[in-house]
């Protein structure tokens, strides 16, 4: 078996690992390699992640693994790969400094690298340190060739080849300095957004519920501001979020609903809400926690032409017959691994440098 042909598989069984962890049990199953070293240290991981972060909820943490243990099945990683082109150029050393909004949000550009043949150099979010590491010592027990190829720190970055990183749009402004002589790819602020035309059942907006409440909104995949036609009636919508409507029971997002919204009546913004959801019509595209913008919209060809203008602040758009690179209602936080994050071709860049 080729090198490349033995990474893919480490990463094949690390998505079966993953496969034991899901929102409806945990499950230790059989035929799993490595599982007596690993499966109790992983449940420990994600226990000190939620103590950690109060935003990783048992719920959001294994709603990750679930959505990791589907991206690195066979048929998905096979599917991936032949898409691409990875010719087994002289190994780099690539950077990556990961974001901490969402459990494991720098796990892809991690793949990459090491499917590339290059070795990483991690830099974690404090907001999301435990699981990462412990899955990279999983792989490392698969393939004892990455035992080489792996390193997290904590130090001021130095001695690699290239970097990839995630930040805020201020953090991005340094980074670009900072970087501007290594290959980079230095990713910014990205909202998602859902376009309304009226025609959307019931069930859609179920599922839309998904893509404004998972992971509290806080992904850049997270749906913050909807497109809707000029007098829509938003009782649907609200009626298709209400079965989210626990989430307020969660502390840390009813202080910051409490808080937005005390915000807004002091201003004397309009506003509609639900309990533990607030509308506002706003130009913006990121809202805050508990909140979703909306604007108006005239005519939807228009509407595509504004999207594309600003295409470089949007990750997802969310609709139904509308552009071609829509994802479907309910969707978002499923990307497959050929979704790649602000549509920069990740495995592309890697052969490059």
């Amino acid at each position: 078996m080729s090198k490349i042909q033995n990474r893919i598989q480490a990463f094949i069984k690390l998505g079966e690992f993953l496969s034991q962890f899901s929102q409806q049990k945990i499950e230790k199953k059989e035929n799993i390699e490595h599982n007596d070293l690993f499966f109790d240290g992983f449940k420990h991981q994600l226990k000190l992640a939620e103590e950690n972060n109060t935003w990783f909820t048992n719920d959001n943490l294994l709603l990750s693994c679930e959505n990791w243990a589907d991206a690195l099945s066979e048929e998905n990683v096979n599917k991936w790969i032949a898409k691409e082109k990875i010719n087994p150029n002289s190994s780099k050393t690539v950077a990556i400094i990961m974001a901490g909004n969402i459990p494991l949000v720098g796990f892809h550009d991690f793949l990459c690298v090491l499917i590339s043949g290059h070795s990483v150099l991690v830099k974690q979010s404090s907001n999301d340190k435990h699981l990462l590491p412990f899955l990279a010592k999983y792989l490392e027990f698969v393939n004892n060739e990455l035992k080489e190829k792996i390193t997290f720190t904590d130090e001021k970055l130095t001695n690699f080849d290239a970097v990839i990183a995630t930040g805020s749009n201020n953090t991005a402004r340094y980074f670009e300095y900072y970087f501007k002589n290594k290959p980079n790819i230095i990713r910014k602020n990205r909202n998602s957004v859902a376009v309304i035309t009226g025609n959307e059942t019931e069930e859609d907006y179920i599922k839309l519920s998904d893509d404004v409440f998972h992971y509290f909104g806080l992904g850049c995949r997270s749906v913050s501001k909807l497109f809707v036609p000029k007098d829509y009636n938003f009782d649907l919508f609200f009626k298709g979020m209400y079965t989210k409507k626990d989430i307020i029971n969660n502390k840390k997002y009813a202080n910051n609903y409490d808080y937005n919204k005390a915000v807004y009546l002091m201003s004397e913004f309009n506003i509609l809400e639900n309990g533990f959801l607030m509308i506002k019509e706003d130009e913006s595209y990121a809202s805050p926690i508990a909140t979703v913008f909306y604007e108006y919209y005239n005519d939807l060809e228009d509407l595509k032409q504004k999207l594309q203008k600003d295409e470089e602040k949007i990750q997802c758009i969310v609709s139904k017959n509308f552009t071609n690179n829509e994802i479907a209602f309910g969707q978002t936080q499923h990307p497959k691994l050929w979704d790649y994050a602000d549509g920069v071709n990740t495995l592309e860049f890697l052969q490059k440098i």
